[in-house]
């Protein structure tokens, strides 16, 4: 077998794997797609003679790749400041098990506080606890030192303890997301207060970008926007229970929700038609 041939198939089996790097680091299915393929062009280049240590090596690559779009970003004056809810893993809720593998396990409300680390503070933090990169390879990559690059993943690990992660099974966020939304559309103010954390936090990524804190503003905002022509469609977004709402047959919203001791403690909602109509292709039955 050709030596490209080789390395074409040795990559193919590592392409879920690199697009999960991918993806914690840049918070965008798009983007991350679009890495894995220029790591690919990138190792195709260079070839594989001497690599002990393949899977690192190609790891090593597409971490490159993201570290340099994740410093473009810095760069752009033109980056807008208002919410931003990353791209979401959407998958049909049939095996509840099932369902959440597809998510992996990586919360939207941990993805946005990664949006907040800087470029090296994000690359060391996924690169090596996400995926036990040793901090050596890690500082060589940022060109910089091992204590150094160990410090920057414990300053990153600060910040994203604070995030919320939903907590209890499937079915049992199922519950408490069913409970909010029957009171929404029942005008009962109270109830809402009972399925919302205290501190609830909802973000609704959209043209008008919104930001609400606290149980009693959030079930306002609830309320205010309950449509009771609006259809809900159970999903999984990220590992966690979500819904797709739509209006007249076509996708209106994707709401995300994390749940943690019984109550909802962060929503994040995406508003944006076209965005959410991509999100709904081959998820919703057309």
């Amino acid at each position: 077998m050709a030596e490209q041939d080789w390395l074409a198939e040795r990559f193919e089996e590592q392409r879920g794997h690199l697009f999960q790097v991918a993806y914690r680091m840049l918070g965008s299915l798009t983007e991350a797609d679009d890495a894995v393929q220029d790591a690919w062009l990138r190792a195709s280049r260079a070839g594989a003679d001497g690599v002990e240590n393949l899977g690192g090596w190609l790891t090593t690559i597409v971490a490159r790749v993201c570290l340099n779009v994740l410093r473009a970003r810095r760069t752009r004056p033109e980056e807008p400041l208002d919410v931003s809810v990353p791209d979401p893993v959407v998958s049909v809720e049939r095996d509840p098990e099932q369902a959440a593998l597809l998510g992996d396990a990586v919360g939207l409300a941990l993805l946005v506080v990664l949006e907040t680390l800087s470029p090296a503070e994000r690359v060391a933090f996924v690169l090596h606890d996400m995926f036990a990169v040793p901090f050596p390879e890690i500082a060589q990559m940022l060109e910089t030192t091992p204590a150094a690059a160990r410090q920057l993943a414990s300053r990153a690990r600060r910040r994203v303890r604070g995030a919320a992660r939903s907590e209890g099974k499937l079915e049992a966020q199922r519950e408490v997301v069913d409970a909010f939304f029957a009171a929404a559309r029942g005008g009962d103010f109270e109830a809402l207060l009972t399925v919302l954390d205290p501190d609830v936090v909802l973000r609704a990524d959209g043209r008008i970008s919104q930001f609400v804190r606290g149980a009693s503003a959030v079930a306002g905002t609830a309320l205010q926007f309950a449509n009771p022509a609006a259809l809900l469609h159970p999903v999984v977004v990220n590992g966690g229970a979500g819904v797709f709402v739509t209006v007249d047959g076509r996708p209106f919203a994707l709401m995300a929700f994390t749940v943690r001791g019984g109550c909802i403690a962060e929503i994040d909602a995406i508003t944006d038609r076209e965005r959410v109509a991509s999100l709904a292709a081959g998820v919703l039955p057309t």
